[in-house]
């Protein structure tokens, strides 16, 4: 049973792309911004906070992240919306997405994090766009104008700092640049070993203003009160991750 469940979800993500491909979910943009998620079961998001949260608490809190970073995502008029699920589809939380939301749903290919960026990019270009920007799932008040300024950018690369030596965004124009390779991914070394390698390709990059993803308790509790003082100033932003947050303490 659990087999044939497994294949009807992936016949369900597998439609809802060929959709997308034949138009039907929209008219097409020249941009493309892909979510990459990992699909919300227990015990697989987060797992730097296993040692402060429960299991099913760090699974409710990273559902939260990813439907306000879909919200986000969507409201970017530029650019068609993409989700590059990892590993696989497994929860059912993305066949039970709104259709309205016109979201292109894929399975990411490759062997680590590099290699599926790369396919990505490499899929999007050969169906047609002409920009196309990569974000994660856990910045759910990411500015959109951040987003905006990632697709008007003459430059061949656009990166978004994040405070953790990382990036919260990757972009880029009319093709893909070799940049995946022998990077560590996880480390705090990935933005600087992904600038280095662009210096010494001559390729032209654009960097975004700095932002944060949640990975760890810190940085958690800034978005806690980030949400709050966004939230008491009018700004709706992160609506789902302040709800869920609120009625938790540190």
């Amino acid at each position: 049973m659990r087999v044939v469940k497994r294949f009807v979800r992936e016949v369900i993500l597998r439609l809802r792309v060929f959709l997308g491909d034949m138009g039907f979910m929209g008219e097409k943009n020249n941009n493309a911004l892909i979510i990459f998620a990992r699909d919300p079961l227990v015990g697989k998001v987060k797992t730097r906070l296993n040692s402060f949260l429960d299991l099913q608490t760090i699974c409710d809190l990273y559902t939260c992240l990813l439907s306000d970073s879909i919200d986000k995502a969507c409201s970017v008029k530029c650019a068609d919306c993409f989700i590059g699920v990892y590993p696989s589809s497994n929860s059912g939380y993305f066949e039970r997405l709104d259709p309205s939301l016109l979201v292109n749903i894929f399975i990411q290919e490759g062997k680590d994090l590099g290699e599926r960026m790369k396919n990505a990019f490499s899929a999007r270009f050969a169906e047609g766009y002409e920009r196309v920007a990569i974000i994660g799932a856990d910045s759910p008040n990411l500015p959109l104008a951040y987003l905006e300024q990632a697709f008007s950018s003459e430059r061949e690369v656009v990166l978004g700092p994040s405070v953790d030596g990382g990036y919260y965004l990757i972009g880029m124009r009319g093709k893909v640049v070799n940049l995946f390779d022998s990077i560590k991914w996880g480390e705090s070394s990935v933005l600087k070993d992904t600038s280095s390698k662009l210096k010494a390709s001559r390729v032209s990059m654009e960097l975004l203003p700095v932002w944060y993803d949640i990975d760890r308790m810190d940085d958690l509790k800034f978005l806690k009160t980030h949400l709050e003082l966004l939230a008491d100033s009018g700004q709706k932003e992160g609506a789902a991750t302040q709800k869920f947050l609120s009625g938790m303490s540190f």
